[in-house]
């Protein structure tokens, strides 16, 4: 009988594109890297101080599958997670453009689909969580919107009201002024900010609101998983150097993220190709030559981000082993080949994990349908054989 979880890890894997559910069950590789993440998000779960990390690698060599298995791990010990890669409509260099995508990439722990509003439904005016709301917004933040726009979320009965206040959270921030009409038609009080809300100043309250939030619920933290940092590259040089600046927030946090983690991953050719390239650490000096940091400590950390070594002999064997177990499953059959058969099969296809996978896939996709693929066959009985003509496999099994 075939196995339809099964099935969906081998079309991703054949695709080539890396996928949540292949970073759940193929998470053997670099088990001393997964080790240290592990610590540091049991460390963020346990103190509630934030973290963060940069990893770097070449193109090909797993990060993205890193982070995939990252997101399986934090979600399997009850964390939140967001993931998303930058790009055009993710520039680091604008954090209220960023936390809109981060939250239309946000997942509740063990949910398949992205979303938190549901959650949202616990926070009535008389529950705990709004008691313990309601002052931290009013008075650990920069600005006091979302105390105002909190409560009158939890107190509207008008519905296309209710979607405008929901819409901000999820970062289609609302204007000031119907934030005032809506909390004035409601509560009969003019709103009176103690600082205006401007989302291109303010929007890092958003990122604490939502931390504190999280804990609230019950999670033990909030992981934000960022890929491809390297297109940061190509914006212009101020917005580089703001991009920077923003990153600071996530790497170098203060205490008003609670029990956030953040990895971001950039390739490993960004140092060279952009901070020395692009002479960041002058043009720093030349723009914010009294304000350098955090800008100066992000870079270094940038220079020294642990890069992903190549999987040894081991660890490939691992994998390929695992393609060979969910190729059996994924088509009810048993591919009674070695390690070293598949190892032999995958040469030709280069260094790269993903092309060793495709081309392992391949291999069994023509011994499932064939019986036989280059020079290793399958006899009878299921057992591989070398050189010698054996009857093919029926190809409607």
């Amino acid at each position: 009988m075939f196995d339809m979880e099964a099935r969906r890890v081998i079309e991703a894997l054949r695709s080539g594109i890396p996928s949540r559910a292949v970073g759940q069950y193929f998470s053997e590789a670099r088990p001393q890297l997964m080790k240290e993440i592990s610590g540091r998000l049991d460390r963020v779960s346990e103190s509630g101080r934030p973290d963060g990390m940069v990893i770097s690698g070449k193109y090909g060599e797993g990060k993205t599958h890193l982070l995939n298995t990252v997101f399986h791990l934090a979600h399997s010990g009850n964390m939140v997670v967001s993931y998303l890669s930058l790009g055009k409509e993710t520039p680091m260099d604008k954090l209220y453009l960023l936390y809109q995508k981060m939250m239309n990439n946000t997942y509740l722990p063990m949910r398949r689909q992205p979303g938190f509003i549901q959650v949202l439904e616990k926070l009535t005016p008389n529950s705990p969580l709004a008691g313990e709301m309601l002052p931290y917004a009013a008075k650990e933040l920069t600005t006091d919107k979302l105390y105002y726009l909190l409560k009158a979320y939890m107190s509207t009965e008008d519905q296309e009201e209710k979607f405008l206040l929901q819409a901000d959270l999820e970062g289609d921030f609302i204007a000031n002024a119907p934030l005032k009409q809506i909390y004035k038609r409601i509560f009969s009080q003019t709103v009176k900010f103690n600082t205006t809300f401007s989302k291109t100043k303010h929007c890092a309250d958003y990122f604490a609101f939502m931390s504190h939030l999280f804990a609230g619920l019950g999670y033990n933290g909030w992981v934000i998983l960022i890929d491809e940092a390297e297109l940061m590259g190509r914006l212009g040089k101020k917005a580089r150097l703001n991009a920077y600046r923003n990153m600071a927030k996530f790497l170098l946090p203060d205490r008003s993220l609670e029990s956030v983690f953040t990895m971001f991953a950039l390739s490993s050719s960004y140092a060279e190709d952009v901070i020395e390239s692009k002479h960041e650490f002058e043009n720093l000096a030349a723009v914010y030559p009294e304000e350098q940091e955090p800008a100066r400590s992000v870079l270094n950390m940038l220079l020294k981000a642990p890069q992903l070594n190549p999987l040894t002999n081991d660890e490939i064997r691992q994998v390929l082993a695992r393609v060979q177990e969910f190729h059996g499953r994924a088509y009810d059959w048993s591919p009674g080949v070695s390690v070293d058969a598949i190892a032999r099969a995958t040469q030709a296809g280069g260094y790269l994990l993903r092309t060793k996978i495709r081309a392992a896939i391949e291999f069994f996709d023509q011994l499932y349908q064939y019986g036989e693929a280059g020079n290793t066959r399958i006899n009878e009985l299921g057992k591989e054989q070398l050189g010698e003509e054996v009857p093919a496999l029926d190809e409607n099994m």
